[in-house]
């Protein structure tokens, strides 16, 4: 099992590496894929991954990416409207074929991995973002596994005893800190090749520790959704890993925080 996991962990830190520096039509592709197959597992758990309400959360997810892509996003506000707008006519036309939970999680699964995934694209879209996109990986993947190693060696005090057994508070605390630590010396590196950031190794590791409390809470908050379905993983995707949302359950949470306190923090620091 560590074998396989480990495997399959270097093979997906390879292929990540490898779209993050191409970007472009090939990053836009990928997270698309990665959307649509990370929605599928969510409506999977509420049994409308092939139902009306998941179909429609599919389409709507293609046509955001597109309205990205082609920089349209003015008419976002107007996709999302029309879209819970067609939950609502299923909801009602089919009753009581659906939920009102299975309805509202079809909307919910278009914002909470669709929409907050775009942000890798719209991060590597930014002046510096073939540099600053790295941040979303240190605030996430970094800071866990800082926060688990410390958590391993000098873990006592139990943050979620019930939700998660395993996190500490000290935990926590170094993947914060470690978070910051990794984005100054990434800092350091790149100073010199920022065009849009007069300091970064002040703004950077402000954006990582932030960055790694947001990805902490989103990996227990995928961890409790789990738990109120009673199910190990998402999927099988990624062999020792599970599925897209048990391995990207925090870049999902921290790619926004990254991409809106880059375009905030250089205007005041």
């Amino acid at each position: 099992m560590f074998i396989t996991r480990l495997i399959s962990g270097i093979i997906l830190m390879a292929i990540t590496i490898t779209v993050m520096i191409l970007g472009g039509n090939v990053l836009f592709g990928v997270l698309l894929v990665i959307s649509l197959v990370g929605m599928m597992e969510l409506y999977k758990i509420f049994k409308i991954n092939r139902a009306l309400p998941g179909i429609l959360g599919y389409i709507t997810a293609v046509v955001y990416y597109f309205l990205i892509y082609l920089n349209q996003s003015q008419h976002n506000m107007m996709l999302f409207v029309a879209f819970l707008t067609l939950l609502m006519f299923v909801y009602v036309i089919r009753f009581p074929k659906y939920t009102i939970e299975q309805v509202a999680i079809a909307f919910l699964a278009l914002f909470y991995v669709s929409v907050m995934l775009s942000y890798i694209y719209q991060i590597r879209n930014l002046e510096d973002g073939a540099l600053i996109i790295w941040l979303v990986f240190i605030g996430s993947w970094g800071s866990d596994t800082c926060a688990y190693c410390i958590g391993m060696l000098f873990g006592k005090h139990k943050v979620t005893p019930k939700l998660s057994p395993k996190k500490s508070l000290e935990g926590c605390i170094a993947g914060v800190v470690g978070a910051a630590l990794i984005a100054f010396i990434y800092a350091t590196c790149i100073k010199g090749q920022l065009s849009d950031l007069t300091n970064p190794q002040l703004i950077l590791p402000i954006i990582a520790a932030a960055s790694s409390v947001i990805s902490q809470m989103g990996d227990l908050a995928a961890s409790a959704i789990k738990r109120n379905h009673n199910i190990k993983d998402y999927g099988r995707l990624i062999p020792g890993h599970g599925g897209i949302l048990d391995r990207f359950d925090s870049i999902i949470v921290t790619a926004p925080i990254v991409y809106y306190l880059a375009l905030f923090l250089k205007y005041y620091l």
